[in-house]
């Protein structure tokens, strides 16, 4: 079958409707491993697959320079192939999960140049404000990445985890190619506003976390996470919230074993079923995952089939908060 690509506003190439999600490569899901993760990232650009999506806060730094050492072993045809976003936003220190918010012009231009260092491009294809400070007017913030776009340094701007008059006031100072919030059938929360909104101003909407940091998979054993999975701090994976999720994705995984597939592709097709300008970017640090998710861009759901899934988890059907109380600095979205 032909798959369509999708629409990254207007001034970057359409790509692949799956993209990749690299953050767990350097950080926040335990332990590693570097010869892996490269190889994942080449299957992927041997897949397909268009978007690579990474920020300054993953592994502070060393997410970007993984990324870019692959970019820089692949030379200027492998660099051709990828649109590469990054984000700023998010100062923590080394061993905490802990953050502070900068959102000053000064700190923007500091951070864009840091990461293309990492990156080791010339140009950023997509630069996100990763987090909001509010005491600093959004007109500012976006003011400075234009100023980025004007220097040639990013090719295209984005905002993550903002809510809807927050866009708006940005794409009225420059246009905003896309718009990366928590989105997955258990994050339900865009539908409301983001998500119209988005397809109103011509702004992608790219999920992270599709699938729900792989509880929606069945796969996890939430009793079986390391120290350094910042999931055992994470409400939905906790007690009586984790128990209650688990019926869920139970509920799901017995559809989607009904219908030939695993819980992960049903979740991204339901995903890439909704909006047209929907694009996830599930997480992954394995070849074999990779290939699983990156399934579900062959698969049509009818409309039947969307009414059973959305059955299963309504919005407000999963128990728990999606972040702990540190992972809510910056958020203007909703818990």
């Amino acid at each position: 079958m032909t798959i369509s690509p999708r629409a990254l506003g207007t001034s970057l190439p359409a790509v692949f409707p799956i993209g990749l999600g690299c953050m767990g490569m350097s950080e926040f899901y335990g332990p590693s491993d570097d010869a892996e993760s490269l190889a994942t990232l080449a299957r992927a650009l041997e897949l397909g697959v268009m978007l690579y999506d990474t920020a300054d806060t993953y592994g502070l730094g060393a997410n970007e320079a993984l990324l870019g050492r692959f970019i820089a072993e692949g030379g200027a045809g492998r660099r051709a192939r990828m649109v590469v976003a990054t984000k700023f936003g998010i100062v923590r220190e080394a061993g905490k999960y802990e953050r502070r918010i900068d959102n000053s012009p000064t700190y923007i231009r500091a951070a864009c140049e840091a990461s293309l260092q990492r990156l080791g491009v010339e140009q950023i294809d997509l630069y996100y404000c990763h987090r909001r400070d509010p005491a600093v007017p959004i007109e500012d913030v976006v003011g400075a990445m234009a100023g980025l776009v004007q220097a040639g340094k990013v090719r295209a701007i984005g905002l993550s985890e903002v809510g809807a008059d927050t866009l708006r006031r940005a794409h009225a100072v420059h246009p905003i190619a896309a718009l990366q919030s928590e989105y997955s059938l258990w994050t339900r929360e865009p539908e409301a506003e983001l998500l119209p909104l988005c397809a109103e101003l011509g702004t992608a909407f790219v999920a992270y976390s599709p699938l729900g940091r792989a509880f929606l998979t069945g796969k996890l054993d939430t009793n079986n996470l390391g120290t350094q999975d910042f999931r055992v701090h994470n409400p939905r994976f906790q007690g009586d919230a984790a128990a209650a999720n688990a019926q869920l994705v139970e509920r799901l995984g017995a559809l989607a074993r009904g219908w030939g597939l695993t819980n992960a592709q049903l979740a991204l097709a339901w995903l890439l079923a909704k909006q047209p300008h929907v694009v996830p970017i599930p997480g992954t640090r394995r070849r074999s995952r990779l290939e699983e998710n990156l399934g579900a861009a062959e698969v049509t759901l009818d409309a039947a089939q969307l009414e059973q899934i959305e059955a299963v988890f309504a919005p407000g059907a999963a128990q728990g908060a999606r972040y702990p109380q540190a992972g809510w600095v910056g958020m203007e979205a909703s818990r």
